[in-house]
């Protein structure tokens, strides 16, 4: 097989269809716009500090081997993980806190401690979300999207009831759990998704067998390891990689992509894959009568939430925090409605907090720790230095409260990100973090199309197309995307 193909973006979805494309026989060209690969899942480094700029959660690890195996390599040939036990920490209180074990039994246990009975509810609810697992992960999102009929199957459509596509996480979370403290325990994974509990279709327990059932990992080195075991593999197929080369122009001739213009000269291709920012290629890089969607389209659509974060150095060890925390002091529901219904800065958030320093040794300088703080935030809000300022104090005092311990003054390195950042990084559509929000009107075929409907060699890939945001989708978005170049290529 082939020919040239070109990748716009080094993200997740790019470096995916990298390797899938070079194994398949294409000399790849990948174009990315920022210094170092990974997109989101950039790092920074600075003062003797590493942060992971995005991503932290190794949730999904079957994913990354499933990818792995696909060149007959696996995840321990570039990185090394280890399962985090306890996997999070939450905070209701500052009197209030519980330690989230690993595995399946044990937090069954930690459920029954909570409410009487809840333990042999949680088990049944995580058999019918291993099975939501298996139909949607192993069956329905290695798909294209492009028609209902790859959703029909015997196998599935048997189990369609089993699905829960027509009821809302919130309402099947408390129907099985009546106590207030169980319920962010079970939906704070779909926050992500890009809709409320209540509009969010119950399919996405899937996401508590991810957390509960198949555990959450950590890549030593950081989520950048990662990254750099990617790019490590396509390297070795042949992929070349341009960086700080962003993409200005998509030339086309007729119902075909030529190749594209990067720093005013042309790069042939035979075959394009989109896997930067899904709007901004279609807003600002085609042709105008080349795009799937205008721009009320986009502007029609749901969103993922945005994140205000923060990368702090200290220079002490933290006591009271572990690798992963959760701080559910506020009101759930509050936070969950500013930011998705009324779209505006919350007024007292939940937050999340990483302590990578924790686990790994080398992220940060000896007894000092780095401490990544985020707040789900809504897109397309103003995004200014005094915004920031204000939750910045916001965040420190509720630390301080939460766990009782000096942060404010051993701060020595600190840097913000936000809504402008995205937005200039990665040309984020409304500097969003997590693209569009997986609502039952915005799931698999009602996606952005994954072909371009004007150009009959390109495709898209990432998080604003099938199947949707997070880092196991992007990776198995890129591979679904180069998998339809193949196909083109074989017919």
């Amino acid at each position: 097989m082939s020919g040239k193909a070109i990748i716009i973006g080094a993200g997740f979805s790019g470096l995916s269809a990298a390797s899938v494309l070079a194994k398949a026989g294409l000399q790849v060209k990948v174009f990315e716009k920022n210094l170092i690969p990974g997109g989101r899942a950039r790092k920074l480094e600075d003062n003797g500090f590493l942060f992971d700029m995005g991503p932290s959660w190794y949730w999904l690890p079957d994913v990354f081997e499933r990818f792995f195996n696909l060149f007959g390599k696996s995840s321990s040939d570039y990185y090394k993980l280890v399962r985090l036990d306890p996997s999070y920490r939450v905070f209701y209180s500052k009197d209030e806190i519980v330690d989230v074990p690993a595995g399946r039994d044990n937090v069954i246990e930690l459920f029954e401690s909570i409410e009487e009975g809840s333990g042999r509810k949680l088990e049944k609810f995580l058999d019918e979300a291993e099975y939501k697992y298996r139909v949607g992960v192993n069956k329905l999102v290695y798909k294209p999207a492009r028609s209902i009929f790859e959703f029909v199957r015997w196998d599935v459509f048997r189990g369609i009831f089993r699905l829960h596509l027509l009821k809302s996480f919130h309402n099947y979370v408390r129907k099985n759990f009546k106590d207030p403290r169980i319920w962010p325990l079970l939906e704070f994974p779909v926050i992500f998704l890009g809709a409320t509990p209540k509009r969010t279709p119950a399919l996405y327990s899937l996401m508590n067998h991810a957390d509960i059932g198949l555990g959450t990992w950590y890549p030593m080195g950081g989520m950048f390891e990662v990254i750099n075991g990617f790019v490590k593999l396509a390297e070795s197929l042949g992929v070349e990689f341009h960086y700080d080369s962003p993409v200005e122009k998509i030339v086309t001739s007729g119902d075909r992509v030529t190749g594209v213009k990067v720093n005013g000269e042309f790069h042939k291709a035979d075959y394009l894959v989109g896997s930067a920012d899904y709007h901004h290629i279609e807003q600002s890089l085609l042709p105008a009568d080349k795009t799937n969607y205008t721009e009320k389209y986009w502007n029609s659509r749901e969103m993922a939430p945005s994140s205000l974060m923060y990368y702090i150095g200290l220079d002490r060890k933290l006591q009271n925090m572990i690798h992963h925390n959760l701080m559910f002091d506020q009101d759930f529901e509050v936070h969950a409605a500013e930011l998705f219904e009324k779209q505006q800065w919350p007024s007292n958030p939940l937050l999340y907090t990483s302590v990578t320093s924790k686990t790994d040794p080398v992220v940060a300088p000896e007894s000092m720790e780095n401490l990544v703080v985020l707040i789900p935030v809504a897109p397309g809000l103003e995004d200014s230095e005094t915004v920031r300022d204000k939750y910045y104090d916001l965040v420190l005092d509720r630390l301080e409260a939460l766990t009782g311990e000096p942060v404010r003054d051993h701060v020595v390195f600190r840097r913000s990100y936000a809504h402008n950042n995205f937005s200039s990084d990665y040309n984020a559509f409304k500097g969003n973090a997590y693209g569009l929000g997986n609502t039952l009107m915005q799931t698999a075929i009602l996606k952005p199309k994954l072909h371009s409907a004007k150009l009959k060699n390109m495709v898209y890939a990432g998080q604003l197309t099938t199947p949707g945001p997070g880092v196991p989708p992007t990776i198995i978005s890129g591979q679904v995307a180069a998998k339809e170049i193949i196909k083109m290529i074989r017919k």
